[in-house]
């Protein structure tokens, strides 16, 4: 045994750590760490583990006053007092139902109420830290006593790095990322995402869950791995492998009716038995194998979600809007698409507008045939919903993530704008959601311009149609950059319009184009995904209607 065997029940711990030879750690350079973590390097050996761990965690930039382990000897026998670990009341920011024991021995389960408590009273600006009771018991087994522990939790909560985020602390933090989460799930996991939507009433209260399913669910060895390389790599890392255990649910469980009576139940039930279907190293080889957003977006988008949020009052923890509600039968009328309909679209939105709801706010059918009217009505709405029902009965739609006075920069020529959260779809005669395939234009390639006009539909057109077909190449951003007052190196525009046509350009090589009657429209595919065309490739409008999001 090592100087590290305090807190840990031998009987229940993975026999090959104890058994391994010791190895050293001599690499400080990041990608050397980062290849190490993600090969397990250190996840053999349980003393090599725990030096690791005090070394990657000692190099973490913390506050000026930051806890550490004499305020813990200090402050203990005062909080606690002789009272039975087992029985000190937790606080109210973690869940007292869920605090795993791991391999943890009888000391080890009391001292993480003990040290959870004292981390409450040097912390008062926690008000949500659910993930905290997992990560102060995967530390003790790691630790040579509680005072070493607790200090190592306290440089993890008191990171003033910006770019770091580590443990979220408030439930804005908590309910932003789990927004965040469900937004990557709607774009990374879609078979799995549309399982989702069909067997839950309320596909955002499962995604709330993914933080659950690693502090909490997830076996030790395999929140152990996952640790490792969190302690290097940061918060994206924990997406990854959320994402992961989703994809293998997707495939593990698909075509099977649900063991319970709740989805949730059912993901949490997969996650405690995933070594019946997944190693650790197979579970990290699929996270990685997730070609994700960039952490600078990553955090664009977690910043909209907190903006949303507190434009909304959602700063505590309280009950969650669900898409339900959000889509009421009673308040919600349209001569295009059922109250399923609406809600199924309203699953697909980024999680930030899955908060409001739909406000009607142009329809041919009242304001007539007009573009100038569409327009009018549009402009000073962002994001908004462009829904069509053909002659042919077909019905089609896009989610434009920018207003429409933006195709005012471009003057009386074609100006191309917009993010990529958009995406076109088709509900009729079968459900298909399009990804985008980035619009690039040749001449906003310098570094850091917006651009001012981008006057060929032409080109636009051409780019979209010879996407290449891998699809990790046809990532592109969230949200422009102008909405940060970021530069950019390259711009995606996906929506265009003048007082001639409308374009919406590009979701797996598909092109919506509209006429300035709106009586008639086409749209171009391109076979390179095998999908198939959003609708006819020339067509007549029965019903064109516009929809808003409201607070």
């Amino acid at each position: 045994m090592d100087e590290y065997n305090r807190f840990v029940d031998w009987d229940k711990m993975d026999i090959t750590v104890q058994s391994q030879d010791a190895k050293e750690l001599t690499c400080t350079e990041f990608q050397d760490l980062k290849q190490l973590a993600r090969q397990g390097y250190w996840a053999k050996n349980h003393s090599l583990r725990a030096k690791v761990y005090h070394k990657l965690i000692s190099n973490i930039p913390c506050r000026t006053v930051t806890p550490d382990a004499n305020v813990y000897r200090d402050i203990v026998v005062k909080i606690v007092g002789k009272r039975s670990s087992s029985s000190l009341p937790l606080p109210e920011f973690v869940d007292n139902s869920l605090v795993p024991t791991y391999c943890l021995n009888a000391e080890g389960i009391g001292a993480v109420r003990k040290i959870i408590l004292c981390i409450a009273n040097q912390f008062p600006d926690i008000s949500f830290c659910p993930a905290l009771p997992s990560v102060i018991a995967l530390l003790l087994h790691y630790s040579k006593d509680e005072a070493e522990c607790f200090e190592q939790v306290c440089r993890i909560l008191a990171c003033n790095d910006p770019s770091k985020r580590l443990i979220d602390q408030t439930f804005l933090a908590f309910e932003s990322s789990c927004m965040t989460f469900g937004d990557l799930v709607n774009k990374y996991c879609q078979a799995a995402h549309k399982l989702m939507v069909a067997v839950s009433e309320d596909v955002l209260e499962v995604y709330s869950d993914w933080q659950r399913w690693l502090f909490g669910e997830l076996p030790m060895v395999y929140i152990a791995r996952v640790f490792d390389v969190f302690l290097v790599e940061g918060y994206k890392v924990l997406y990854r492998v959320a994402l992961a255990l989703l994809k293998f649910f997707h495939k593990v469980r698909a075509g099977q009716p649900l063991e319970s009576d709740s989805v949730q139940q059912d993901i949490r039930a997969f996650v405690r038995d995933i070594a019946k279907s997944v190693t650790p190293e197979r579970l990290l080889e699929k996270a990685f194998a997730i070609r994700l957003f960039s952490r600078k977006e990553i955090q664009l988008l977690q910043m909209a979600n907190e903006k949303a949020l507190q434009q909304k009052g959602i700063t505590v923890k309280q009950k969650r809007q669900n898409v339900h509600l959000a889509v009421h039968a009673e308040n919600f009328k349209s001569e295009i698409v059922s109250v399923k309909e609406m809600r199924d679209i309203w699953s697909w939105i980024p999680e930030r507008f899955a908060l409001c709801q739909p406000l009607l706010l142009f329809t041919t059918l009242e304001h007539g045939c007009s573009l100038s009217r569409f327009y009018s009505h549009s402009e000073g709405h962002e994001p908004t919903l462009l829904l069509i029902k053909t002659t042919a009965k077909e019905v089609c739609g896009a989610y434009l993530s920018t207003d429409w006075s933006e195709r005012r920069r471009g003057g009386n020529k074609l100006s191309f704008f917009g993010t990529g959260e958009c995406f076109v779809f088709r509900l009729q005669p079968e459900v298909e959601r399009y990804e985008w395939v980035i619009i690039k234009h040749p001449e906003l390639a310098t570094a850091g311009s917006e651009p001012e006009n981008h006057t060929s539909p032409a080109s636009s057109t051409l780019s979209s149609s010879s996407a290449p077909s891998d699809p990790s190449d046809r990532l592109s951003p969230f949200l422009s950059a102008r909405h940060f007052n970021l530069p950019s190196k390259t711009a995606s525009m996906f929506m265009a319009g003048s007082s001639e046509c409308i374009i919406i350009g590009g979701g797996d090589g598909q092109a919506l184009y509209l006429d300035a009657d709106l009586n008639h429209g086409r749209t171009s595919h391109c076979n390179t995904f095998n999908n198939q065309p959003l609708c006819s490739e020339s067509f007549q409008i029965s019903v064109l209607e516009v929809w808003g999001f409201r607070d």
